[in-house]
């Protein structure tokens, strides 16, 4: 006896039910490694770098270290003299006859830092080198009253940034609010 008809109507809708595959072929493969290639790359995103931040890590540092690449602002060429740092707030107190200065890096590759500071447009003090990283330090030994100008100077192997005049010569037009590497202290 052929087969029972309930079997074979269980064996076909068993069959019907099963999904029809075909064995995979080279250029099966291929187009599976062609959409993985054709996703659009991830937007570039900026590295966490911030020019006025004190001890801020250097940018090219910040580009090993994430888990995806970021993107540094650009700099001038370490074969160049750096531009002048920004002198941002000063707070001076009067009573430690101190002062605490921040400045904002230039964009220009940086190997050091150091203050240049005039009394009286007279005695020129300049400060030990502060590593690239520093964006803060603390002057000491001020006479309250004393009307000081401070300029916060910039180099690399090329040179040094510039400041205005040498000797405190040029320094008198240095005001209040400044841009540039220079501000007044005192009065």
């Amino acid at each position: 006896m052929p087969g029972s008809p309930c079997l074979l109507c269980l064996l076909a809708v068993t069959f019907s039910l099963v999904p029809r595959t075909r064995p995979l072929a080279p250029q099966d493969l291929m187009e599976e490694e062609e959409d993985e290639t054709s996703r659009p790359p991830l937007p570039p995103v900026l590295c966490d770098y911030d020019s006025c931040r004190h001890l801020q890590v250097p940018c090219k540092e910040l580009q090993r270290a994430g888990p995806r690449a970021c993107m540094c602002p650009g700099l001038s060429s370490p074969s160049q003299p750096p531009a002048p740092p920004r002198l941002g707030e000063v707070h001076v107190v009067a009573e430690d006859g101190s002062a605490m200065v921040h400045w904002c890096a230039p964009s220009s590759p940086v190997h050091q830092y150091w203050l240049l500071l005039w009394e009286d447009s007279e005695a020129t003090w300049k400060g030990p080198p502060l590593n690239s990283t520093v964006r803060r330090a603390e002057l000491k030994g001020l006479k309250p009253g004393g009307d000081y100008v401070v300029c916060v100077v910039a180099a690399n192997g090329a040179g040094e940034s510039s400041v205005p005049g040498t000797g405190g010569e040029g320094l008198e037009r240095v005001g209040g609010p400044t841009f540039g590497p220079c501000g007044r202290l005192g009065g």
